[in-house]
């Protein structure tokens, strides 16, 4: 079953926020747990952890800024 890697709200007032680089290219395998992606917010940069295991489908672009919940990509 495919699991959607939305864009996480890190803080009380966070809206949206940049993806700065996917740390698993697209198609890689990545393990549940495993930083997946470096996401900026106003205040910080954090890694944000792959919320399952298998394929990663990437579907937006690193450098661009999203809305909160937005489907960054599928992990199937």
């Amino acid at each position: 079953m495919a699991t959607e890697v939305l864009l996480p709200k890190l803080g009380f007032s966070m809206n949206e926020g940049t993806l700065a680089e996917w740390m698993v290219a697209d198609g890689g395998q990545v393990v549940e747990g495993q930083p997946l992606f470096a996401l900026e917010s106003d205040k910080s940069t954090n890694e944000v952890e792959s919320p399952a295991s298998g394929t990663l489908k990437i579907i937006a672009a690193a450098g661009e800024v999203y809305e909160v919940g937005t489907v960054l990509g599928i992990i199937e």
